[in-house]
């Protein structure tokens, strides 16, 4: 689908904000920019962006931090327009964006919580390039699944446990408490930096996928 984009229009964005907006002078998200800078009436389900790319864009929008959705988002809005086309098109898309969230993004929060042997076996996996195939990856992420809730439950368990068996002595408790905020410090820094690490990766990671989606061409 040709569409034409508005220079001054797309200069006028300087920030992009959560949710959907009465107009511009009430803000505007990622696929409200893209109806703006494509002249088209006001939305956030623009006609010139493909839907799959779209409904991308618009949960990443809305799950982003504000500092950080204009930084990633932003540049990529003008690749978006004139991204609709066939339905051939946007089921290749459609699959691009399955296979990232079940070979990429999953095994990145599995690696994070611990649960190295699931991220390895969904991350190997052959590329998604049909959905009848997701059929049989199932097993794979129920089990993903099931350890990682078994893994919030044990944890849960034994913090409970330690307090208990602390709170019957006041000076054993006492130490419990503070190796226990040592721990926990030092485990909340180990954490936070595997976080952030994790969260940049998916990101980048995010923008390429939404950039080889908008480079697939081909007739409306």
């Amino acid at each position: 689908m040709n569409a034409q984009i508005n220079q001054d229009r797309l200069a006028e964005i300087v920030s992009l904000d959560h949710g959907g907006h009465k107009d511009f002078d009430h803000g505007v998200c990622a696929m409200e920019a893209a109806a703006y800078i494509a002249g088209e009436a006001w939305s956030d389900h623009p006609n010139c962006v493909c839907p799959v790319i779209a409904a991308f864009m618009r949960a990443w929008n809305d799950g982003l931090p504000d500092k950080e959705r204009t930084a990633l988002l932003l540049p990529l809005i003008p690749l978006t327009v004139g991204t609709r086309c066939s339905s051939d098109i946007a089921n290749r898309r459609a699959n691009m964006s399955a296979d990232w969230f079940i070979r990429v993004h999953t095994p990145a929060w599995l690696r994070l919580a611990g649960l190295d042997k699931h991220a390895d076996l969904l991350a190997s996996m052959p590329e998604i390039t049909d959905f009848a195939k997701v059929p049989s990856i199932l097993p794979a992420l129920e089990a993903a699944r099931t350890d990682a809730a078994a893994a919030r439950a044990a944890a849960r368990a034994a913090a409970r446990a330690a307090a208990r068996a602390a709170a019957g002595d006041a000076a054993r408790a006492a130490a419990w408490d503070a190796a226990r905020a040592a721990a926990w410090d030092a485990a909340r820094d180990a954490a936070g930096d595997a976080l952030s690490k994790t969260k940049i990766e998916l990101q980048q990671s995010a923008v390429d996928l939404v950039k080889r989606m908008c480079a697939i061409s081909g007739d409306a």
